[in-house]
């Protein structure tokens, strides 16, 4: 699973070899759930699927674009465009509207929000500090392994003649909040790339290690996945 965080998680596979082309599936199992537990409890987020907002810090009001914005301004002003008003709907949001400005509101999390919250910043090169912000829920529960496959790639992502195993898993969440699932609509057109997940239902994923020479199997990517807000706003009218 693919994310845009600066998180990286070292996973070193000690024993999972039980022939030369064998690899224990129950072993596997357990190292990748232990994975995301840990990706989960360092960086405190609840869970592994987070609907990004863009570049917000709380409380925030609606700045219209302006003729000297840069481009990036533009398209987080346009993200926050989408991404507020629906969150403010589904409850994790306040929002008012802005005294002798049409069309301008104000936003501020509320108790259910800031329980879902997950907040991460840096600096940009100009040395101004992005404040990011996304929801996250569903904690990922790994049902099994259900294949196990490798592959040498001449030009591969650490190196040349370098051997990739790929790991095919089914998954389930769990511990889905009510208000991602009476949303379901609403967040599917706003984050089109993956449709919510729903509790008690199993998914499939897969997940690739790299084999050192060692011998050993390592994977760096074990985190959750940023969603940014890329489709359509829905009314309740729709």
């Amino acid at each position: 699973m693919k994310n845009n965080v600066q998180l990286t998680i070292l996973i070193l596979v000690s024993s999972l070899l039980l022939g030369c082309d064998t690899y224990n599936k129950e072993e596997l199992k357990q190292l990748i759930q232990n994975g995301y537990d840990k990706a989960r409890a360092n960086t405190k987020v609840k869970g592994d699927f987070c609907y990004y907002l863009g570049s917000v810090k709380f409380p925030y009001t609606d700045e219209p674009v302006l003729a000297d914005d840069i481009q990036w301004v533009i398209w987080n002003k346009g993200k926050l465009s989408r991404s507020l008003p629906l969150f403010a709907e589904i409850g994790l949001l306040t929002r008012q509207p802005v005294e002798d400005k049409e069309g301008l509101y104000h936003y501020d999390l509320t108790e259910l929000g800031q329980e879902y919250l997950h907040s991460f910043f840096k600096k940009s090169t100009s040395g101004r500090t992005i404040y990011n912000n996304a929801f996250c829920y569903g904690p990922i529960k790994v049902i099994k392994v259900t294949d196990v496959n490798e592959k040498t790639y001449e030009h591969g992502l650490r190196g040349y003649n370098e051997i990739q195993v790929s790991v095919d898993i089914d998954y389930e969440v769990v511990d889905v909040p009510e208000w991602a699932i009476k949303n379901q609509k609403k967040l599917d057109a706003l984050y089109p790339q993956i449709n919510l997940r729903l509790p008690e239902k199993v998914y499939p994923h897969s997940i690739i290690f790299i084999k050192g020479k060692d011998g050993h199997l390592y994977q760096d990517s074990l985190s959750y996945e940023l969603i940014p807000p890329s489709g359509k706003l829905l009314t309740d009218k729709e």
